[in-house]
């Protein structure tokens, strides 16, 4: 234990954006990596945006030393760990350097794969929309500190105040989110190495002592899900891990964080530690008891009271209450009851900047709405007393009671529901007339709905926006790229063909600008991974479809061309999932809404003559909750959701959906009770993992493992093709398997795409030839 504890801040997020207002980081990172930048002026725009980041967070209260964050990160927290700790596995061991150090270009290699290899993997960051890369590990990577960026970034920010707080994803979590590398033994397990990987951490502590750091925050967001170790054993790998880090006196103080929900009697293990400060989520997680809190001693706690995956705003009076009640309980307990500081519940970085840009959304809305900058406010006023408490049990957030929060019609038809309305005829009879109709030979390729977007459609898109562009016109120049994109299609032989989605800015918020109940932002940008942004809209009201979405186009594209094209929208959940949503009711009952919604555009596209729609889902993993004992009621209501969407139509109509990073072994009984027709699932980064969770006996319905990750830049070979639909082959047969990309093409370049395309179809076409492969039963 240090021999004297430093002061702690009683204002103090455990994170923020790091994408810049304006997207800075995007900007640079894309221009680097298509070398318009060179590295001195990528290293200068990052700096620029770190220290503009810093000089915000002063002026918004956060000035003194370790009062702000130092969250940065060039890509990825969890890679940012792996690289500090040498974390790199075999296959991509060319990133080292000769002192074995991994610089940017190796970082970005490993995000990004080369050439030769594949990415990491990708996934999501617990129940959020950010991905973040899965580490590979085993039992003889050289673990050792490979990037003091930590360091250097500590000793940076002094430069520009009195210093921040650096963040470390903590070792266990570091672990327990990792995989066995590919030449690791059978029955290795990444924990293994828990030891070895404390030890380095410990030299990553001395480093930042030895700067000038007084706090650092260890992030353990593991505690507040359920994982594969009992509560016992996460106590036990807690003491291990944070625990001997603490017990070394060459280190800065720790403040150990573990948001994304309650941790419950693992606050116990917390204290036992013996770090100096511990992060609670109080949004999510209850406030502890007294008997939870009879550890606590001198530790300070710092209360998660302002809800960092929303926008909404904090009931103020109510959070002052939950602390004032706090502080009693801590006393109560033995602590020191003032030894508190107040937080975020997780780190900022899951939502908006600031609403000060936000000129068009209405004001009643923005009077119920706090971005990051606004949840600081929220905080330093907390922390300073400045808010009279009201109730402990009063709202959360501040109530929404103008026009559009509710509309009766909506409420009657969701309540009127039967089990009839998500029910369809068997699977099996669904199939055979879906072959008679549709005629796909074996081994159908497709795309999953993107096609690249060209700086001709969004300048379109854009000046339709400002209104330079007319309607007519703009109508024209989308038709222009749909007719492009069926030919493209049509000259490379895939047998389902898709329109493009050449007027969608973005999956989620193209529905959400079409459908009652939701507002758009202007600057809300949200970082989802690496330099891939999102601008979630703000589902505040009931929800309804005014008028068609997508059947024009659509129908447009189906007049091109004989072969069939997909109808595309997003599904319920994900909708749900990549927006902001209402927290006045419970989601089941939101998500309703939207399945009905989006029932209304599948009977119209049915209607229209498309006979292949796809409702996409690629969130259902991704709201999963953390807790088992959570699951089933999450499952049912998600599960209801999508099939009130695609239950009303023949049995001759094909209903397709699609998952991605999603973990598909984990929920793959919800997948099945999807009763999709077709389910396109991400395979080629995991590279064809999840075939091992596909029992053709218990999902029998139509699957598209990935063949082609689109989220790296290279081109996937005819032959690496081959091999992987040989290996789907044997365990789901030629008749019920599909051929097509991870996901959508947006973010990709036309001569990428049109290569990997090529490759492809050549592929599926030398797949259905070779007879070699056994087809399973």
């Amino acid at each position: 234990m240090t021999p004297t504890v430093p002061a702690l801040p009683a204002a103090l997020p455990i994170g923020y954006p790091r994408i810049g207002p304006d997207r800075e980081l995007k900007k640079a990172e894309e221009a680097y990596w298509a070398g318009r930048l060179d590295a001195d002026g990528f290293a200068e725009a990052t700096r620029t945006l770190r220290r503009a980041t810093r000089a915000r967070l002063a002026e918004l209260g956060l000035a003194g030393a370790s009062a702000a964050p130092e969250s940065f990160s060039l890509y990825d927290q969890v890679l940012d760990a792996a690289v500090a700790t040498g974390i790199v596995p075999t296959r991509l061991a060319g990133v080292l350097g000769a002192d074995g150090t991994v610089g940017t270009d190796g970082y970005f290699e490993l995000a990004r794969g080369t050439a030769e290899q594949g990415p990491l993997e990708m996934t999501k960051w617990f129940d959020t929309n950010y991905h973040h890369l899965v580490p590979e590990i085993g039992p003889d990577t050289d673990l050792h500190v490979a990037s003091t960026q930590v360091v250097d970034l500590f000793r940076e920010s002094l430069e520009d105040g009195e210093g921040t707080r650096p963040v470390l994803v903590g070792p266990l979590t570091l672990l327990l989110l990792s995989k066995p590398a590919d030449d690791a033994p059978e029955g290795f397990d990444p924990l293994d190495r828990l030891d070895e990987l404390v030890a380095v951490y410990a030299q990553l502590l001395s480093a930042l002592r030895e700067a000038g750091a007084p706090w650092v925050q260890i992030e353990e967001p593991v505690l507040a899900a359920d994982q594969r170790l009992d509560a016992g054993q996460l106590a036990e790998a807690l003491q291990r891990s944070v625990g001997r880090l603490a017990a070394s006196e060459d280190r800065p103080a720790i403040l150990l964080a573990t948001p994304y929900g309650g941790i419950g009697d693992l606050l116990a293990a917390a204290f036992a530690t013996g770090v100096e400060a511990v992060h609670l989520d109080l949004t999510r997680g209850d406030l502890p008891s007294v008997a939870q809190l009879a550890g606590v001693g001198t530790t300070r706690i710092v209360a998660g009271l302002v809800e960092g995956r929303t926008v909404w705003r904090t009931e103020l009076p109510t959070a002052a209450a939950r602390l004032a009640e706090l502080r009693s309980r801590i006393t109560e307990a033995g602590g020191d009851g003032e030894n508190v500081s107040v937080s975020s519940s997780v780190s900022l970085q899951h939502v908006p900047h600031t609403l000060d840009r936000e000129t068009a959304l209405p004001a009643e809305l923005v009077a119920t709405l706090a971005f990051a900058d606004e949840k600081i406010t929220e905080i330093v006023e907390l922390a300073a007393g400045q808010v009279a408490p009201g109730s402990v049990d009063g709202p959360r957030s501040v109530p929404r009671t103008f026009a559009g929060v509710r509309d009766e019609a909506v409420r009657e038809r969701a309540a009127a529901v039967t089990d009839a309305d998500s029910t369809r005829t068997d699977h099996e009879v669904r199939e055979e007339a879906q072959r008679q109709a549709l005629g796909l030979p074996d081994l159908p390729t497709t795309t999953i709905g993107s096609f690249p977007q060209v700086t001709e459609v969004r300048r379109a898109r854009a000046a339709h926006r400002r209104g330079t562009l007319d309607a007519a016109g703009y109508e024209q120049a989308m038709k222009d790229e749909i007719a492009r994109v069926i030919t493209l299609q049509e000259e490379l032989g895939l047998d389902v063909l898709v329109h493009g989605e050449p007027e969608r800015n973005d999956m989620v918020q193209y529905f959400a600008e079409n459908l009652d109940g939701f507002a758009v932002t202007e600057h809300g940008w949200v970082q989802s991974y690496g330099s891939r942004c999102t601008r979630p809209s703000i589902l505040f009201g009931d929800v309804s479809r005014p008028a068609p979405i997508t059947v024009p186009w659509a129908t447009y594209a189906q007049s091109l061309t004989p072969h069939p094209v997909k109808g595309m929208l997003t599904g319920p959940v994900t909708i749900l999932a990549w927006s902001f949503v209402r927290d006045d009711q419970p989601l089941g009952e939101t998500a309703d809404q939207v399945g009905l919604a989006l029932r209304d555009e599948v009977a119209d596209l049915e209607t229209a003559g498309i006979r292949i729609i796809q409702v996409d889902e690629p969130a259902l993993r991704e709201l999963l909750p953390l807790r088992r004992a959570d699951h089933a009621a999450y499952l049912d209501w998600s599960v209801r959701s999508f099939r009130l969407a695609t239950s009303g139509v023949e049995d001759t109509t094909q209903i397709h959906t699609h998952l991605c990073y999603s973990e598909f072994n984990v929920v793959v009984d919800a997948i099945n009770a999807l009763d999709a027709d077709v389910t396109s699932i991400e395979s080629a980064r995991s590279r064809g993992e999840i075939l091992e969770a596909v029992d053709p006996d218990a999902f029998p319905r139509g699957i598209g493992p990935g063949v082609w990750d689109i989220h790296s830049p290279r081109v996937p070979t005819t032959e690496e093709i081959v091999d992987q639909l040989r290996r789907a082959r044997a365990v789901v047969g030629a008749r019920r398997l599909w051929v097509n990309p991870d996901c959508g093409l947006k973010t990709r370049a036309y001569a990428e795409t049109e290569a990997s395309l090529r490759n492809l179809v050549a592929a599926a076409r030398a797949a259905r030839e070779d007879a070699e492969v056994p087809a399973a039963v």
